[in-house]
């Protein structure tokens, strides 16, 4: 059965700290709006996962926001089983398109997605009202929406996922969901080219994700803070490891770094060492096969650089199977490769049984970072590239989805016109950490780009008006 994800609230008046005070003005009257239109009525939100992922990382700190504002806003969890995320997945990978594990979207499977979410129906009926706001987000929930209709409720569809040019896996994908998501008061996406045909386009709204510059993973921490968190996560091996590291939590209570990482290396890294990053699931459209070899084969030795690819501990993400398989796949690349390359080249699984411990370890590890990648082969936006801008890091990634809106190429990062050119990305890498000043004034342009264009003011005052627009004011 669902269930309800606590999410504590957040005091949106720190963003007084990092806005120009008009930009704050406009947000603080838009909240009021919102606050007024919405009295007496909840916003909900729906997922298939409280743990891992971009929709999490957008979901909690919007969840959290809204109710800081005075808003009931709430997070449901659909529940389902591993045939349904396999074949969520299959949907998800289609979508991009991918094939995937090259399963069908038959009348067996539409049969499969629509009973497991009728198991769910009967909590969404207990909880959801007339003239509440529902947010159903990607292909899992999806087929909530004609029921959450029915039931006099406004809601919303969001596509977390999506490619610029359609191919015939990408209209198989759409085939399958229209039905559900076409009965939706709006469609969401992250551009507008990810709109798809069939969609009634007076209902499509283009909203670009965000991030939350106070949370564990992007709040500001200082060098020390850094390599304390490193040292104790067991990331690099040098230094003692001295007093615990100590954080805030979002709800306010303290939060202690204590769990390590599970890496798969010859030895530790080095504190002085360079480090390229990707923070990543363990997912074939992240491409951490292409990583590896991109940089096995394409970044000298000279360099002194060693790449860490981390993504979740596979165990902790319910919605993932193919984890798992991708984790194996990657060890043993690793495995194949000579030993001076292998050294390396260190693949780390990241504890998750406490999320905010696991953010704040992504920070540092970002932080840390010489050069930051997302060479995906699809992204519907990729959350990482903002959060690597925002701590200032120079981003090499793909141009592919909604990467390309975040970087402005040689500017605030570097793009890669073709995301399975190895030579260009490691190449990419290379000049970059050969030129340490050309990388600083990259990271310092990043900063002041995701500043302006992807903290989660942004989204707030997005939905603000999409939630006005769906209900006819103006």
């Amino acid at each position: 059965m669902p269930h309800e994800v606590e999410v504590p609230s957040r005091d949106a008046e720190r963003f007084r700290s990092v806005l120009e005070p008009g930009r704050y003005a406009e947000f603080a009257h838009a909240a009021q709006q919102a606050r007024t239109l919405l009295d007496g009525r909840v916003v909900w939100n729906v997922n298939s996962t409280a743990r891992g992922g971009g929709v999490v990382e957008l979901l909690r700190p919007l969840v959290g926001y809204a109710r800081g504002l005075g808003i009931d806003a709430r997070w449901l969890v659909i529940d389902g089983t591993p045939e349904f995320f396999e074949l969520t997945k299959r949907i998800h990978n289609r979508l991009h398109g991918s094939e995937g594990d090259g399963g069908p979207l038959d009348e067996h499977a539409r049969r499969l997605y629509e009973d497991v979410l009728a198991e769910n129906l009967s909590a969404f009926r207990e909880r959801v009202h007339a003239d509440d706001v529902v947010i159903v987000h990607d292909p899992q929930p999806a087929g909530l929406v004609p029921h959450l209709r029915a039931s006099g409720a406004a809601v919303i569809w969001r596509c977390h996922v999506g490619v610029d040019e359609a191919n015939d896996l990408v209209r198989s994908a759409w085939a399958f969901l229209l039905p559900y998501v076409g009965r939706a008061d709006a469609c969401v996406f992250h551009r507008s080219a990810f709109a798809w045909d069939g969609l009634d386009r007076t209902r499509v709204v283009v909203i670009p994700p965000t991030i939350d510059v106070f949370t564990p993973k992007n709040e500001d921490i200082d060098g020390s803070t850094v390599h304390a968190v490193l040292r104790t996560s067991a990331l690099v091996a040098d230094g003692e490891v001295g007093a615990p590291v100590i954080f805030v939590r979002p709800d306010g209570t303290p939060g202690r770094v204590e769990r390590q990482v599970h890496s798969v290396e010859d030895e530790r890294v080095r504190t002085e060492t360079p480090l390229v990053v990707q923070v990543s699931r363990w997912d074939a459209l992240k491409d951490p096969i292409g990583v590896i070899r991109g940089f096995a084969e394409h970044v000298p030795a000279e360099t002194g650089a060693h790449l860490v690819y981390a993504g979740p501990d596979v165990e902790s993400v319910a919605d993932d199977p193919e984890g798992a398989r991708m984790l194996r796949e990657s060890v043993a690349l690793r495995a194949s490769l000579p030993p001076d390359v292998r050294r390396r080249i260190h693949l780390v699984s990241l504890p998750m049984d406490d999320l905010d411990e696991n953010a704040l370890i992504v920070n540092a590890l970002q932080r840390h970072a010489s050069v930051i990648t997302q060479k995906s082969l699809a992204e519907g936006f990729g959350l990482t590239v903002s959060e690597g801008m925002w701590k200032a890091r120079p981003v090499v990634a793909s141009r592919v989805g909604g990467i390309q809106d975040q970087i402005v190429h040689r500017e605030s990062g570097v793009l890669i016109d073709d995301p399975r050119d190895l030579t260009s990305f490691g190449a990419a890498i290379t000049e970059l950490l050969q030129h340490p000043d050309q990388a600083e004034t990259i990271g310092r342009a990043a900063r002041e780009r995701a500043r302006n264009n992807f903290i989660s003011v942004r989204s707030l005052l997005d939905y603000f008006a999409l939630i006005r627009r769906v209900f006819g004011v103006s």
